[in-house]
């Protein structure tokens, strides 16, 4: 919710590249229905496409593989699952078609975010359950040295976090502080240092940001897969989140800059980090 108080408290400053993203942004915005109208066939193979390749990355970022004879069968059938892998890969796949089917209309709630971390965990024994204890980011190096990367919010103060940033999303779409779009990145990166459940953060990380999208009106993650897209760069999105994240319990952007950058804020990867991993 830092960056979201940021957000409330002033306007920011936005980088001219950032600008030029949020005008082609808005600029692809308007073009949507017209592409739906033209080619509503190339889009329903569009659709199935994306649904696997976002159900099969945000698992893989996640260090989940399954059989690759086995990806149709879970993602469009409805045969017995052989493994866990197999119930998160079907379960991130129940909570796309939870998104694309209500699209806007299902709130960016506690409850919405609780049920995303169900579905996409497999309904481990904790699931949907705010973390109990404290969790660091710890990033553990081939060699064996670790070190803590971020100190996240306080288990005690998880569920005053997580209403006081649901609460500032819905008072900023409301009141217009800033362009949606920054307003949905901002939501992101509070969320992804709350970090409020005790594992498995990243997948409804991802989903999250998918949801922000379609309030935001845009929704291209229908067609084409943001899990993949991340996956191709988390090597930069890694180190654009550990940049970002500084300060951020004292609600300061980056050290020495009073700007926010779109690309600060991108759904998180949660375990490789460059040569080592995050848990």
């Amino acid at each position: 919710m830092m960056t979201l108080r940021l957000l409330a408290a002033e306007p920011p400053t936005l980088p001219t590249r950032t600008t030029w993203y949020l005008t082609d942004l808005s600029q692809a915005l308007g073009k949507q229905e017209l592409f739906t109208r033209q080619s509503p066939q190339k889009l329903k193979v569009l659709r199935e496409h994306a649904l696997i390749e976002s159900a099969i990355s945000s698992n893989r970022i996640e260090g989940v593989e399954v059989d690759k004879s086995r990806i149709g069968t879970l993602i469009f059938g409805k045969a017995a699952l052989r493994d866990r892998d197999e119930e998160e890969v079907r379960g991130y796949r129940d909570a796309l078609k939870l998104i694309h089917e209500r699209g806007a209309k299902l709130p960016i709630s506690e409850a919405t975010i609780k049920k995303l971390h169900t579905l996409s965990r497999g309904e481990i024994w904790d699931a949907g359950e705010y973390k109990k204890d404290d969790v660091d980011i710890i990033q553990t190096f081939a060699d064996g040295r670790s070190r803590v990367r971020f100190k996240t919010v306080s288990s005690k103060e998880t569920p005053r976090a997580m209403a006081e940033m649901v609460e500032l999303w819905q008072r900023g779409v409301r009141e217009k502080w800033v362009h949606p779009f920054v307003l949905a990145a901002a939501l992101n990166l509070d969320f992804l240092c709350i970090h409020p459940f005790r594992d498995g953060n990243g997948r409804p990380s991802r989903l999250l940001f998918l949801l922000a999208c379609y309030h935001c009106g845009l929704e291209v993650g229908r067609y084409i897969s943001l899990e993949r897209l991340i996956e191709q760069n988390k090597e930069r999105y890694y180190k654009v989140l550990e940049q970002s994240s500084q300060g951020w319990h004292e609600a300061n952007t980056i050290p020495g800059q009073r700007s926010i950058s779109c690309s600060t804020f991108l759904p998180k990867p949660a375990r490789n980090l460059n040569s080592g991993s995050v848990t």
